[in-house]
């Protein structure tokens, strides 16, 4: 029997058999702008040759699963001859949902699971879930850990103790990096350029120059200097999609400071967006979204749970998603969370090497595990039962 994991994401579904490697492949179905009727799914998208003004059709709004025919369109080329060639009646499926899933939605993913694809068996699980999975099979010593998931469309904060999620602790704040690239468009627009379309090119420009800051307001005063003396402002040059593919930085010594090129390419000048759109993961204030950042809401969390466990989880906090992949992110998280606790407590953040495949490869060691029989349901089970069995069966 072979076993399949689909850590299946908002932005992101990383897929693998669990005896291979993982594949991160967009969870979503695109238009561009020239071939309007064509639509291109999952990873067709580097078929796309002018990817300026593409458009998303995401199966995810707001976190949840909400357009089955997206998703199904996108499992189905997962699934089928050109990429994984599943042959569903000798394969269990290990599949992600987010937390406080709707029962509706569950009940869905049942149906399409068992019936339309017919899986042997099903293991339906929080993503979190395995990554503490993950976390615990690394450090075996340690019996709590503290999951930060911020992913595409909100951020998690969830205890996990002896692989059980602490239900009355987990935190959900409603930034991720979804809401980033949004802004960053929005600032850019008003700024600059025009690029509330080019949700693509803007979400690249995100992940190759922002950074967070460790002192806020320190590198605002940077970002007014003029000249030589202003070491965060950056030029971007923009892809026209016929010479250059991709977009990138301008190196430094390359820089015209008056911001006129010879050279006809088309120039974002960022400074303090660098650092002020990931700002908004610490202070969702800035933009008026009444809530937490994440280092108050990892320290709030952890004082709703009782004293004696608080030490253990305020010294094994891991950061997922891929927000945790700023740079700067893990650092800025280490120091505000440090001083809002007491002093006697140790304070220590871990950040995989792979913040956006850990969910996945827990997700592989659990398949591996003995008692995987135990925690999965399977066909005859569900056909006998219905779904019933699987609310019985999966801690969700």
């Amino acid at each position: 029997m072979t076993t399949l994991v689909l850590d299946n994401g908002a932005y992101n579904a990383k897929i693998g058999y669990s005896h291979a490697n993982v594949s991160v492949i967009p969870n979503c179905q695109f238009r561009s702008k020239t071939a309007r009727l064509k639509t291109f799914t999952a990873n067709q998208i580097d078929e796309i040759k002018d990817p300026s003004g593409l458009f998303y059709i995401l199966p995810f709004q707001k976190g949840y699963l909400v357009n089955w025919d997206v998703q199904r369109q996108v499992w189905d080329y997962l699934f089928g001859k050109e990429m994984y060639q599943v042959d569903f009646l000798d394969t269990n499926i290990i599949i992600t949902e987010p937390y406080f899933n709707f029962t509706s939605i569950q009940e869905s993913m049942n149906e399409i699971l068992f019936e339309e694809y017919q899986f042997q068996a099903v293991l339906r699980v929080n993503a979190g879930a395995l990554s503490a999975h993950r976390y615990f099979r690394d450090n075996p010593s340690e019996l709590c850990c503290i999951i930060v998931d911020s992913g595409y469309s909100f951020t998690h904060i969830v205890p996990y103790c002896r692989s059980k999620k602490k239900k009355e602790a987990i935190i959900r704040i409603n930034v991720g990096g979804k809401l980033l690239t949004n802004h960053l468009k929005e600032i850019i627009s008003y700024r600059q350029l025009h690029v509330m379309d080019e949700t693509h090119v803007i979400n690249q420009v995100k992940e190759d120059v922002c950074y967070v800051s460790q002192d806020f307001y320190r590198d605002m005063d940077i970002a007014k200097l003029k000249g030589e003396e202003n070491t965060v402002m950056i030029d971007y040059v923009l892809p026209d999609f016929s010479t250059i593919k991709k977009g990138f930085c301008k190196p430094r010594e390359e820089m015209v400071l008056s911001g006129k090129y010879k050279s006809g390419e088309q120039i974002l000048r960022l400074a303090n967006e660098r650092f002020a759109v990931p700002e908004i993961l610490f202070n969702p204030s800035d933009i008026g979204i009444q809530e937490m950042g994440i280092p108050e809401a990892i320290v709030y969390s952890i004082q709703n749970l009782p004293e004696e466990m608080q030490p253990h989880f305020f010294k094994n906090i891991v950061l997922t998603g891929g927000n945790s992949l700023f740079p700067g992110f893990r650092d800025r998280v280490y120091s505000e969370v440090r001083c809002l606790t007491p002093t006697d407590y140790d304070v220590s953040v871990v950040l995989p090497e792979n913040p956006i495949t850990y969910a996945w490869e827990g997700g592989k060691l659990i398949s591996e595990n003995d008692d995987f029989e135990d925690m999965v349901v399977t066909r005859e089970d569900y056909e006998e039962n219905g779904h019933s069995v699987c609310e019985e069966k999966f801690d969700i």
